[in-house]
């Protein structure tokens, strides 16, 4: 970048912020402030800098191991680019632990001092960059919380080398560095002594104060009365509402960790029963419950009973009982159905099976209550249904973290063993699973990313019971204390493991088909997934077992081996709840995690993240078998055939997913092999047409003339603009005419117009709008009128992510077509824009980032980004700057036209490319150059710098830029 515009641009955006906010400047130097609010934490901008920066010093009092596990994977990458940096820190007020500052050895690229400095209380960083530094200062230490969640009030600015600002933050940087000494092994060990002799000197993180309330308040329970959360409050009225009703079956759908058990104690002591029972699949899982429910209602000991394989107290006022036992006819017959006021079942998922529904069917019950953290079957049984539909409460995994339920947990996406280019995949021979090379790969990445709490306790998912068996083999020859559990294991060896485990006795306890759920370690602080990912509820499931909360450890730290699995897809699909099957939506939930609430973190190494996207772009999400299992989900929940819009309320498939499918739901249906009423070909026609073409609300405006005209048999054209405006969108006369066109089909190409029966849908009759005859007769159907209103409150929808006041939105996706439509071009001729087309007095630019090898070869192009704000472009070869298409694009100011530019990364993404704004071309950047054409030619081609109107996005540039 030029030295002057650099000036003139930091110069800018020091004006809007110090001087007049209403100044428009680019949004790459702009001062702003950091308060972890608004979608815009600390740490994103943290991470930012960290990913662009040559270097990177920070000055920091208080650290915690939380916060460095939010930079871990950012700085594994740095060091292997090369990139190194310097921390400060003390140790003022005995805040941070000795533990923590042995994490900061484990940063090999990472020089670490530490001040005696009296008072020390600086939060503090600075990044070099290329030509200029950046600079974060305020109220932020390197705490998880305070990084991601805390409200905090932290500066960002930039400067250039020579500024006083900048150099002052250096220069007393420098001086207390020099006056610092370096961290080693030898001072922690003396300071951990002197730690340990002041205790009450200790400043706790927030979440380790609320876990430790928590703790207490479970430890102290005979004399506290234990009071509910604030989602068992809500689920308990709920679960009343529902009784007042006369329902008297509810079910709880509740993430693993937030409470179910006392939940359910609490709704026994509202509801009082005369008998109770209490119906769990294994035996451990009922006496704890029995414990807790204990807690809850109080009683004399004798009115709480276990019928088990070892115990048979079914006299108890409120039994707990295996379904193994209570299922067989010999008990069973021993109780009379109405013996129970009150049935719970646990786990409820199960209830498919046969000794669930025996037992259901038996009992009669004044209510039944089933809960569950992961109702979905792949068994097509309807758990729903069972329950009569009525679900009293949900809170899914995202809720339940924001509502700071379950333990935070800090993810990490870790690159599986690789060597001479092979990676592990689902074909990889054992003896390679548990080689020397990957067993050190393991230990390795397992140690620098660590643990909360004093010592490990951990759980390894293995792929196969012979892996988990001669890993823990030679895992523990290298030192570590791990045993193999699998289905052959009794009951009596799992729970010695678990209680070697928390005793310390045992590091890891390695597992491939037992654990998943129905096991409660609260104090587990590792989960190490080295196996692939085969579904997410199963994923969810086993990060689920560390998300308890337990006084050991603040967070819990997931590490997830990632290899060359086709699945790989599934786990930001898993982490995020995405369950649209939209691709383009699980891209961005790998991009930018900022979705995950509190001060939870996702990370994935660059190289792991490549693999992700490869997965995404080499898998087909939406087979049949996947949309009809997505689809009876739906079915079975609603009790009833969902519709387009049910999906979305639902967080279920996106309706443009269905509709690619099978160009209608009217036909989706049909695959589904429902019997519904029948519709006309030219009604299935009008369908297609609304659904592809209006129903992804990348403009509205159809949309509000189809809704007009549904209630109203006609609106003039004047009407219809003062609607528009109205509404708050932009409307002008060629986005009239390019609606019209849109409609009377002179917009669409010869297939298309035969495609949709050559009828215009709406015809202008002196100056009003009406649809045409055929139209108005089938909307008479309130069958057929059912999808197009289905299809427009899609539409509404998914039209909030666009900036309606214009027409097309900064980052988000669009095809060849839709430019043309929404650039109010009269024709569809997106057949023939190839990289790009000046017409219509307008110039979209489409580049594919990362050609394809034989693309490169043959026509070498080398478009690229200079930065978030400078993209340097080639036209087609055999071009000069005398050419005709040429003199028309660079002399765009004089003519008036619009140059817009598209990008993606690669063809994996399909035929989608980010919008990244009007551009401008830079001054004194047109040249004529020549390039290969891989047959030893050299052709001519223009090349020019376009100048963007804001940066792009940061998650959105490097996931472009990078290979």
């Amino acid at each position: 970048m030029e030295q002057q515009k650099l000036i003139q641009k930091i110069e800018n955006s020091l004006y809007k912020g110090f001087i007049d906010q209403n100044k428009p400047v680019s949004t790459q130097f702009k001062p702003k402030l950091l308060t972890n609010k608004h979608h815009e934490n600390v740490l994103y901008t943290l991470l930012q800098e960290l990913k662009t920066c040559n270097t990177f010093i920070f000055s920091v009092a208080f650290i915690t191991e939380g916060g460095l596990a939010t930079l871990k994977t950012m700085l594994y990458d740095l060091n292997k680019k090369g990139i190194k940096g310097r921390i400060l820190t003390s140790t003022f007020l005995n805040f941070n632990q000795p533990k923590m500052f042995k994490e900061l050895l484990k940063l090999n690229n990472v020089e670490v001092r530490v001040t005696s400095e009296k008072g020390f209380h600086s939060k503090g960083y600075i990044f070099e960059h290329q030509d200029y530094y950046s600079l974060i200062v305020g109220s932020s230490n390197l705490t998880d919380s305070a990084l991601k969640a805390n409200y905090e009030w932290n500066v960002f600015l930039t400067s250039l080398e020579n500024g006083e600002i900048i150099n002052h933050f250096k220069n007393q940087f420098e001086e207390a560095w020099d006056e610092a000494f370096p961290l080693k092994e030898e001072w922690i060990a003396n300071y951990k002594q002197h730690f340990e002799l002041k205790p009450f000197v200790k400043h706790i993180s927030p979440n380790a104060l609320e876990i430790n309330a928590e703790y207490l308040t479970n430890t102290l329970a005979d004399s506290l009365a234990i009071q509910p959360n604030k989602m068992q409050i809500a689920a308990l009225e709920q679960l009343k509402a529902l009784r007042e009703s006369g329902a008297k079956k509810g079910l709880i759908i509740s993430a693993t960790g937030t409470g179910k058990t006392y939940l359910s104690a609490f709704d026994v002591r509202n509801f009082a029963p005369g008998k109770m029972l209490f119906i769990v699949h294994r035996e451990q899982i009922l006496k704890k419950a029995m414990g807790d429910y204990r807690k809850i209602l109080g009683g004399h000991e004798d009115d709480f009973g276990i019928l088990s394989g070892t115990s048979k107290d079914i006299h108890a006022k409120y039994l707990f009982a295996t379904i193994q036992t209570i299922s067989r006819d010999g008990y069973l017959q021993q109780f009379m159905k109405d013996q129970f006021d009150y049935v719970l079942i646990d786990e409820v998922h199960k209830a498919g099976a046969e000794t669930y529904l025996k037992i259901i069917n038996y009992f009669n019950p004044k209510f039944l209550l089933g809960m569950t953290a992961t109702p979905e079957r792949t068994d097509k049984f309807n758990i729903y249904e069972l329950f009569d539909y009525n679900i009293a409460y949900e809170i899914r995994l995202q809720a339940a973290l924001e509502e700071e339920m379950l333990c935070p947990f800090h993810y990490f996406g870790v690159l599986d063993y690789e060597k001479d280019g092979e990676n592990i995949d689902d074909t990889t021979e054992l003896r390679k699973l548990v080689s020397s090379e990957r067993v050190k790969h393991i230990i390795e990445k397992i140690n620098y990313y660590g643990y909360s709490g004093d010592s490990v306790r951990g759980l390894m998912f293995c792929s196969s019971k012979g892996e988990v068996h001669e890993l823990s083999n030679a895992l523990n020859h290298e030192g570590l204390k791990t045993i193999g559990l699998t289905g052959d294991n009794s009951q009596e060896e799992r729970e010695n493991a678990i209680s070697k485990l928390n005793s310390g006795e045992l590091e890891y306890i390695l597992t491939v088909d037992i654990f998943n759920e129905g096991i409660d370690i609260p104090y587990l602080n590792q989960i190490v997934m080295l196996r692939q990912t085969q579904s997410s509820i199963i994923f969810i499931q086993q990060l689920g077992r560390g998300l308890r909360k337990h006084n050991s450890k603040e967070y819990v730290t997931i590490i997830d081996f990632i290899g060359n699995y086709k699945n790989n897809y599934l786990i930001p699909i898993a982490l995020s709840g995405d369950q649209t099957l939209n691709k383009d939506n699980i891209r961005r939930k790998t991009v930018n995690t900022n979705y995950i609430q509190g001060v939870s973190t996702i990370n994935f190494e660059e190289i792991a993240k490549k693999k992700i996207f490869d997965a995404i772009n080499n898998t087909n999400l939406s087979t049949l078998k996947t949309l009809r299992d997505a689809y009876s989900d739906m079915k079975n929940r609603l009790g009833r055939i969902p519709t387009l819009f049910d999906f979305i309320e639902h967080n279920s498939i996106d309706p443009e997913v269905i509709v690619g499918y099978s160009q209608t739901y009217y036909n989706f249906k049909l695959k589904m092999k429902e019997s519904i009423p029948s519709l006309t070909e030219y009604e299935q026609s009008v369908l297609e047409m609304f659904s592809k073409e209006f129903m992804n609300g990348k403009r509205i405006h159809e949309i509000l003339l189809i809704e007009t005209l549904i209630a109203n048999e006609s609106i003039s054209r004047k009407s219809f603009v003062q609607k528009l405006k109205d509404f708050g969108t932009y409307v002008d006369d060629p986005t009239i005419h390019s609606i019209e066109n849109m409609f009377s089909l002179r917009f669409h190409v010869k297939n298309d117009i035969k495609k949709y029966k050559f009828k215009p849908i709406i015809e202008v009759v002196d100056e009003h709008y009406r649809f045409n005859v055929e139209i108005q007769k089938s909307l008479r159907d309130l069958n057929f009128k059912s999808y197009i209103e289905d299809i427009i409150k899609c539409a509404y929808v998914k039209n909030k992510k666009y900036d309606k006041t214009k027409a097309l939105t900064l980052f988000e996706k669009y095809s060849r077509r839709d430019a043309c439509r929404l650039l109010n071009w009269p024709h569809d001729d997106s057949s023939t824009i190839y990289g790009y087309r000046a017409k219509n007095n307008t110039c979209p630019i489409f580049v594919t980032y990362h050609k394809k090898d034989e693309v490169e070869t043959s026509q070498a192009y080398s478009d690229e980004f200079l930065s978030p704000e400078l993209f340097r472009w080639f036209t087609r070869n055999r071009l000069t700057l005398d050419s005709t298409e040429v003199k028309k694009i660079i002399s765009y100011k004089e003519s008036g036209m619009k140059i817009h530019l598209f990008t993606k990364k690669d063809d994996g993404e399909g035929t989608d490319f980010y919008y990244l704004g009007q551009v401008d071309i830079a001054e004194d950047s047109v040249k004529n150059e020549t390039m290969p054409d891989g047959k030893g030619n050299h052709l001519s081609v223009v090349t020019m710098n376009l100048v963007l109107e804001q940066p792009v996005l940061y998650d959105i540039y490097h996931y472009l830029v990078e290979e």
